[in-house]
């Protein structure tokens, strides 16, 4: 399958999410590595958003790994992850991007699996 098409199917299916979701569920993307899931997550994520953060797993500083300690509370979630990036996303306006999951399961719990 030529990769433009593969693009278009994969960013169709995100934006169905986006208006399924509404805000309310994350997404799991799943597929070989280095295919370009990240590259296209980050490229829906400038289009479709006003925000967005990218966290990587496979360099993630201790400070990052420390707020899944508190997925229980997304309000605190959120406020530990604006301290540390340095501003506030605007609530169901951005996207938070985490890469390389595979170093942190972890954060799998915030996810769904992108059929």
């Amino acid at each position: 399958m030529p990769t433009r098409i593969f693009k278009r199917k994969i960013y169709d299916k995100m934006a169905d999410w986006k208006n399924w979701s509404k805000g309310q569920y994350a997404l799991l993307i799943e597929g070989a590595r280095r295919i370009g899931k990240s590259t296209i997550a980050e490229e829906f994520a400038k289009k479709e958003y006003k925000d967005y953060v990218i966290i990587d797993f496979a360099n993630a500083s201790e400070d990052v790994l420390d707020i899944f300690n508190y997925v229980s509370d997304l309000n605190q979630f959120f406020l530990r992850l604006s301290t540390i990036i340095g501003r506030t996303l605007p609530p169901r306006e951005s996207v938070i991007i985490f890469d390389e999951v595979q170093f942190y399961p972890k954060d799998r719990q915030f996810c769904i699996p992108c059929q």
